[in-house]
């Protein structure tokens, strides 16, 4: 396997995949928009419990309206149910519906899933904002790959609500962080019940920012697995935050499909 510790990254560099890797994942990052995760974590749990219906329609505000990553800022419609937010919000990573669903949802409720999940370091601290002024908080969200990793495991798992998520995931357009350099359908969105040798299926949600490259998913091939790449580094770096979050997603299809000695 791919020692990681010799993996070159100009910052900080955090991997896990509960029961097999731990690299640095007990440090706590900004995680851009694969914190956008917890959203959809308790967004699926509350459809689950007859709490929310996701053909529920919410319509977008002005100050939902957001820049960066997504669709809805280019599209005229402005009314949309609980899961084609959800959706655009795993699929295109769209800030706009991440803020509609979360202005829908709250913050607290999100939050409070996170901490029932087992997540006490992992949080959303405020929306999605393009630009971010010293008036905000400083992030949107932090956390850590340990934890990160073991919520990937929950929603690798046969819970109905994991399976809503799961499939929301599936359907994410950014392959270009942990995948990237695997052998794997990209336009595969269900998982296969076998995956070909030597190929694996990943479902992901990534984020990025200024110095932050984060990819949070599920990939099975002779295992199922849940991971989370988190890397830190200054404002430039981000092309060699890639290549080091690639490698990581070497040594977890490793993982994911063991080699034959």
């Amino acid at each position: 396997m791919i020692d990681l510790s010799l993996v070159e990254c100009p910052g900080t560099l955090s991997v896990a995949v509960p029961g097999y890797l731990s690299f640095n994942d007990e440090v706590e990052l900004p995680l851009a928009s694969a914190g956008k995760l917890l959203l959809l974590a308790e967004t699926a749990m509350e459809i689950d419990a007859g709490i929310l219906d996701p053909g529920e329609l919410v319509d977008l505000e002005d100050d939902d309206r957001c820049l960066g990553s997504g669709l809805l800022t280019g599209l005229s419609v402005r009314r949309w149910t609980v899961a084609d937010l959800a959706l655009l919000t795993a699929a295109v990573s769209d800030n706009t519906a991440t803020n509609a669903l979360l202005r829908r949802i709250g913050l607290s409720r999100v939050n409070a899933c996170a901490s029932a999940l087992g997540l006490s370091r992992t949080r959303l601290l405020d929306r999605i904002r393009e630009p971010r002024g010293p008036e905000h908080p400083a992030t949107f969200a932090l956390g850590t790959a340990a934890e990160l990793s073991r919520l990937a495991s929950l929603i690798a798992g046969d819970q109905p609500w994991a399976r809503t998520v799961l499939g929301w995931m599936g359907s994410n357009t950014d392959r270009s962080l942990v995948p990237a350099l695997l052998a794997h359908d990209p336009e595969t969105d269900a998982m296969p019940p076998v995956t070909a040798p030597g190929r694996v299926w990943v479902a992901n949600k990534t984020g990025t920012d200024i110095g932050i490259r984060t990819d949070v998913g599920v990939m099975a091939a002779t295992r199922r697995i849940g991971y989370a790449v988190l890397a830190l580094g200054p404002a430039g770096s981000e092309h060699a935050l890639v290549a080091a979050v690639r490698q990581a997603g070497l040594a977890i299809a490793e993982l994911a499909e063991p080699r034959v000695e």
